[in-house]
């Protein structure tokens, strides 16, 4: 009997349920969250002499890393309040998932492409930096700084972000603030670009509300408190286990 019970309860541990992945999906979020903010603490200047340094290396590689947390995180955490979020969380959604999708193009040529190029094709690499900077590119770059600047930029991050907060403040299933914080750190780069207030690289620190907020969201999903399934399975066996026992 306390073999079976065993067994029953290592097979319930062991199994992958929804709330499982949705938890992991908080971790998720946390981990990206907090990568982001650190990011902005040890990105190197966007300058030609520091593409080619173990600084730029490593803070693109954990950028890459970054954006398949955020893409994991945010679907976490749409899964979790996706019927009272609605429509407006599913814009959200879907804007907000996209810019951390092609940000892990982006990130790839800046940490595999980049450094490589920087001495055959100074000029496009200065072009791929002043695109990130805001500077004005010597070379033709075609559709690359509009597809950057509108759709990932101002589309994805910008109103997926806002969506995607607003949604999350008005669904009250995670803490609302951090989707309000959310919602007001995607949008801080919109209001600095109106008045220049700060320039870059200090502007960095816009992203700083949104490393937090995802962690904080991440943080709720990670610790919600969830039905174990290991307690349902154990009081439909145990009267046949107990018989068991008897005979």
């Amino acid at each position: 009997m306390n073999i079976n019970r065993k067994t029953v309860i290592k097979e319930n541990k062991m199994k992958i349920t929804s709330s499982k992945v949705i938890r992991w999906a908080g971790l998720a979020a946390m981990g990206a969250g907090i990568i982001y903010i650190t990011i902005q603490a040890i990105h190197p200047l966007d300058v030609l002499s520091s593409v080619t340094t173990t600084g730029w290396a490593t803070t693109h590689y954990l950028s890459i890393v970054m954006d398949l947390l955020a893409m994991l995180g945010i679907t976490g955490l749409f899964a979790r309040q996706v019927e009272k979020s609605g429509w407006l969380g599913l814009a959200g959604y879907l804007l907000f998932g996209g810019f951390w999708a092609f940000s892990v193009a982006l990130h790839f040529i800046e940490a595999f492409i980049s450094p490589i190029v920087a001495t055959l094709a100074p000029k496009f690499v200065e072009g791929l930096l002043g695109m990130v900077a805001g500077h004005p590119s010597e070379i033709n770059l075609g559709a690359l700084p509009t597809v950057y600047g509108m759709l990932i930029g101002l589309v994805g991050y910008v109103l997926g972000g806002l969506l995607f907060g607003i949604a999350t403040f008005r669904a009250n299933v995670l803490p609302r603030w951090a989707g309000g914080l959310l919602a007001i750190g995607t949008l801080l780069p919109v209001l600095n670009s109106l008045s220049s207030v700060v320039q870059h690289p200090y502007d960095r620190i816009f992203a700083v509300p949104v490393g937090l907020a995802l962690a904080w969201l991440g943080y709720a999903l990670l610790s919600e408190r969830r039905e174990s399934v290991s307690e349902p399975v154990l009081g439909k066996v145990s009267p046949e286990l107990s018989q068991t026992g008897a005979d």
